[in-house]
């Protein structure tokens, strides 16, 4: 058995620039080698080797890996052959396997023999005058012979003992363990494909070990239009993807990995050069597919039909991935216009329109929002509060916590505004009337208006706007020597937009890191009547507290801060500050600790997920400067 231990140490024994060296030129670049990558076309050196640290990585395609997975995935080994080869040249003698593992290696290699013989007697058949029904149906679908020829098409004859007699050098029981014949009790075993057009399955290695087969013939009403082989003891269909195999090194070139319903689409999407598509194998999309998929790209792409069926099946997925959620690794869905399929909508629009829907991809948030928000009528109060208890019950599938409270505050964000859409204030510019932002109506869904001096309080006295202690506390921390610019902005930005201020206090309240400032406008937001925060702004001027104006918060502007800001615009903007600002200290906190187990480990998933984090930090910075500078350059 190969421990964990006895890789490292294999590893170690091995000196990658020596390895990588014999087929790649090398040059030393201080304590590394750099070169022109070998995995991608490039005209200066992006490739380098760390004997140190054990790995090799190309800044300009990604590649990254071992001398391990440089055997495997550069000289083409299969994975224990590479160890082996490596374990020889070290001096390392390769422990023995379990005996019941390597019979059931031994079990699955001779399979593979069996789908193998299989795939090369269905190729023949397509070639033959018996093969002529495929034939037909491949010219109707618009594949030409490369394409034919690189995805295997083949042909199964409609006789029912066919395949038994081209395959007479394996014995009956591995064929039905292989899945191509059907054994039932009192009665021949039969073949499994029968007048079909047939299509080979491989694993991650290219070996074929299953088949998916399409009916020809219309009258075959009863049969299943497309059928695939059962679980074997090669073949799991919920942890395997067709074409993944083709589609990684495409995914590792393009970024982007695209899922569509079936192997028919992939093959058009390949057809059309797209050749980074997978498909699951007459199921949804499981969460060992989904796991599959997020070894290769962080965010892949879901490409559903525009029917009812492809939106459940984008529904399917969505909940399936809910509680898979981790920083970085989400998924974008596209819904194809309704009535077509990605090979419709390239023989309409050519392949410029299926990169266009795929550009604009949707995050999964959305359409999570959009698919709850339309699947009932919404005419009532009831009807309103069940929406929010679907989406809660989502929220509540999600492990990560911080994806977790993230989405809860988007998604009632989203709610609030549908649920209480913004009224226009009947009182605005009337007497003493306190001014209301955004998203403020004037009562608790309408009644009668509200008069200058009428109220819950009318007839009592009315508690103090403010404790003291709150106002003293609020002082200290405005008065700040030193502090952070987009902290002090989101302050400002509270106290000018005075009303926003209770949508926002129950996210600022449970964001860990964030200074006293921050703990007293939440106090002084607690201390005033319900829906009566509009007046905030006089209450601290009246207890000796200058709200601040705009204002260059070290060399940032925002827009919400400008004297002539636009109270529905100024209300978005504040919003996107105050989630950069609850992001940005769990963030800090999960780089820090991916680099500290980089630094610790120097494994490939630690080197990954500090990669990931700190390209997020960078995408992070630059939409704080996108957001000032925005301002700025209007202004």
């Amino acid at each position: 058995m190969l421990t964990p231990q006895w890789l490292d140490q294999l590893r170690s024994r091995t000196t990658l620039s020596a390895l990588v060296g014999r087929s790649v030129r090398l040059q030393k670049a201080g304590r590394e080698f750099k070169a022109c990558c070998p995995f991608h076309d490039e005209k200066s050196p992006s490739f380098y080797v760390n004997d140190e640290k054990g790995f090799y990585h190309c800044f300009g395609c990604g590649a990254h890996g071992d001398a391990i997975r440089w055997m495997t995935e550069h000289q083409g080994l299969p994975f224990m052959d590479a160890v082996k080869e490596l374990a020889g040249e070290a001096g390392m003698d390769v422990p023995q396997p379990d005996p019941r593992a390597a019979k059931a290696a031994q079990k699955r290699d001779t399979l593979h023999d069996v789908t193998q013989a299989a795939q090369d007697w269905f190729r023949q058949n397509l070639s033959a005058p018996e093969g002529e029904p495929a034939r037909r149906y491949l010219a109707t679908r618009g594949f030409d012979a490369h394409t034919i020829e690189r995805f295997g098409f083949g042909y199964a004859p409609e006789d029912r003992q066919a395949l038994k007699g081209a395959l007479t050098r394996f014995p009956e029981p591995m064929l039905i363990e292989a899945g191509l014949r059907i054994e039932v009790e009192e009665r021949d075993p039969y073949d499994r494909f029968r007048g079909r057009l047939m299509l080979p399955i491989c694993d991650t290695r290219g070996r074929v070990i299953a088949f998916g087969g399409r009916i020809l013939t219309k009258e075959k009403t009863k049969a299943p239009k497309y059928l695939n082989s059962p679980d074997t003891p090669l073949f799991d269909k919920g942890r395997t993807l067709y074409n993944l195999h083709r589609a990684a090194p495409a995914a590792r070139n393009s970024g982007r990995m695209v899922v569509v319903e079936g192997y028919m689409d992939v093959i058009a999407l390949a057809a059309a050069g797209i050749a980074e598509a997978v498909a699951p194998l007459g199921t949804a999309l499981t969460e060992h597919q989904i796991e599959l998929l997020w070894r290769h790209v962080e965010t892949p792409v879901l490409c559903f039909d525009g029917d009812a069926a492809g939106q459940r099946a984008a529904m399917r997925a969505i909940t399936r991935a809910l509680p898979l959620l981790r920083p970085a690794h989400s998924l974008r869905i596209v819904r194809l216009p309704e009535g077509l399929d990605p090979d419709d909508l390239i023989k309409a629009k050519g392949p410029a329109a299926i990169q266009q829907l795929l550009g604009e991809a949707r995050p999964l948030i959305d359409v999570l929002w959009e698919v709850e928000r339309d699947a009932q009528p919404l005419a009532t109060p009831e009807d309103k509060a069940g929406l929010k208890a679907r989406l809660m019950q989502h929220v509540e599938t999600i492990a990560d916590p911080d994806i977790a409270g993230l989405y809860k505050r988007e998604l009632m964000d989203r709610y609030g505004e549908f649920a209480f859409p913004r009224r226009e204030n009947r009182w605005q510019g009337q007497g003493d009337s306190p001014r209301r932002a955004p998203g403020m109506g004037t009562g608790m869904g309408g009644g009668g208006p509200r008069r200058a001096n009428q109220g819950r309080w009318q007839g009592r006295n009315a508690p103090e706007p403010s404790l003291p202690e709150s106002i003293e506390k609020l002082r200290r921390a405005m008065e700040g020597g030193s502090r952070d610019a987009l902290a002090a902005a989101v302050i400002a930005g509270l106290m000018r937009w005075p009303d926003l201020l209770p949508r926002h206090a129950e996210a600022l309240a449970r964001t860990p890191g964030l200074d006293s400032r921050f703990e007293a406008l939440i106090d002084c937001c607690h201390a005033l009547p319900p829906l009566e925060s509009g007046a905030i702004s006089t209450i601290l001027t009246s207890n000796g507290l200058e709200v601040p104006g705009t204002a260059d918060y070290s060399g940032l502007r925002f827009g919400f801060l400008a004297p002539d800001a636009d109270a529905h615009k100024a209300a978005e903007e504040l919003a996107q500050a105050i989630d950069l600002l609850i992001e940005r200290p769990v963030l800090e906190a999960a780089l820090a600790e991916a680099t500290s187990r980089f630094e610790s480990e120097l494994s490939e998933e630690s080197f990954a997920e500090q990669q990931r984090l700190l390209k997020r930090k960078l995408e992070f910075d630059q939409r704080l400067r996108q957001m000032a500078t925005r301002h700025a350059s209007s202004s």
